[in-house]
């Protein structure tokens, strides 16, 4: 755009980073709208996740979060497989037993309501809800025992919910584990 012969220097040079600030604002929006685009096809071609759900009503009477499958176990792989069960106002079993250096698997549903726990000292964080199961890997690197709160408000009884989760070397475990037993570490 041309300027009056009787335009000031000034206004030149005031209309020149205009326009250079409208370019570099049309340019990020160019951009951003295209990462929309982008990720919206993306998203659009990537099979949805896998949700497992379960019956919050029977869960106590059958199926894999009965009481006496709750705890942790040694699979045939080396893993180890953690189930816990949270209810207005505790977490079955109220002590979770793990070894070191392993990979623990975690999976968790909630017979009431939405629930959620985390451990300290750890990257573990799960909301638990009821009707769905939620899944966690994970791996402690040290031996000791930390806090597992619930963190979601779940009722009157809210702030005395909690667990404790107890890591123990992969030797002891492993010793503890021996013949198929699920394990906590209450009484302990």
């Amino acid at each position: 755009m041309a300027h009056p012969p009787h335009a000031s220097p000034g206004a030149a040079v005031a209309h020149a980073a205009e326009s250079r600030w409208a370019l570099m604002v049309g340019a990020i929006i160019l951009f951003l709208v295209g990462m929309i685009v982008y990720m919206s096809l993306h998203w659009a071609a990537m099979p949805p996740v896998r949700t497992e759900t379960i019956d919050a009503g029977t869960l106590h009477i059958s199926g894999e979060f009965v009481e006496t499958n709750l705890g942790s176990t040694l699979e045939p792989d080396g893993t180890v497989m953690v189930r816990v069960l949270a209810n207005q106002y505790s977490f079955t079993p109220s002590c979770l037993l793990v070894p070191k250096d392993t990979e623990i698997r975690i999976r968790g549903t909630a017979a009431d309501v939405v629930h959620g726990f985390s451990v300290g000292q750890s990257n573990v964080n799960l909301m638990l809800i009821p009707g769905y199961i939620s899944n966690f890997r994970t791996k402690f690197e040290k031996t000791g025992e930390h806090m597992m709160p619930c963190h979601e408000y779940c009722g009157v009884g809210h702030a005395a919910m909690w667990a404790r989760v107890k890591i123990v070397g992969k030797a002891e475990f492993a010793r503890l584990a021996a013949g198929g037993r699920r394990l906590s570490c209450v009484g302990q």
